[in-house]
């Protein structure tokens, strides 16, 4: 069976763990504070706010990890579990599901910078390098993320949140030799940031 073709970005999907160390599927519930008004989907890289409560990441942030979902008390339908947050839902016992393990590892598709149109990273020149985020908005039909590793941002720098690992190896273009999807880590973790705050 042939891979599927690679259309657009879905933003951070969890595969396996650095090592081979077992990947028990674990999330944190961290709190959404009510009425926060950006729509988180899933696949999204989000941060811990300065209040404790989860934000979608945007360019310099330390990503805490990815969001998985949520869990919310509706006014008119009730208790929801969701794919998505939707930008303003107010709700007092809103969480996020985020897997926040430091180590997890994702599969994640090269945009061409500012789009969701797919692009391709040689293997030679981004193996170990650091890539900032495509921050494109989700779709709240789906409640998928559209984040995708921007291609022209490879770098040493730091501060960039995504650390490449590998390429995955079925979406290799044959004409070029270049790859659709890479596999990443997420680079300046929040956990790892020795410096607290306060």
């Amino acid at each position: 069976m042939a891979y599927p073709t690679v259309d657009g970005p879905y933003g951070l999907r969890s595969i396996n763990m650095v090592g081979g160390q077992s990947m028990t599927g674990s999330v944190r519930h961290i709190p959404i504070a009510s009425g926060y008004a950006t729509n988180i989907c899933f696949g999204d890289v989000v941060i811990y706010a300065s209040d404790g409560t989860l934000e979608i990441a945007t360019t310099g942030d330390e990503p805490v990890g990815v969001f998985m979902g949520c869990a919310y008390t509706d006014s008119t339908q009730g208790f929801l579990n969701r794919q998505y947050w939707p930008a303003s839902q107010v709700a007092s016992d809103a969480v996020g599901y985020v897997l926040d393990d430091p180590d997890a590892l994702y599969k994640v598709v090269v945009c061409a910078t500012g789009t969701t149109t797919p692009a391709t990273l040689a293997r030679s020149a981004c193996i170990n390098y650091n890539y900032n985020l495509e921050f494109n908005a989700g779709s709240t039909t789906t409640g998928n993320s559209k984040m995708g590793i921007d291609d022209g941002t490879g770098a040493t720098t730091a501060t960039l949140p995504l650390r490449v690992i590998d390429v995955v190896e079925e979406t290799k273009n044959v004409s070029t030799g270049e790859y659709y999807e890479v596999i990443v880590k997420l680079n300046n973790h929040r956990y790892y940031d020795t410096t607290g705050v306060a």
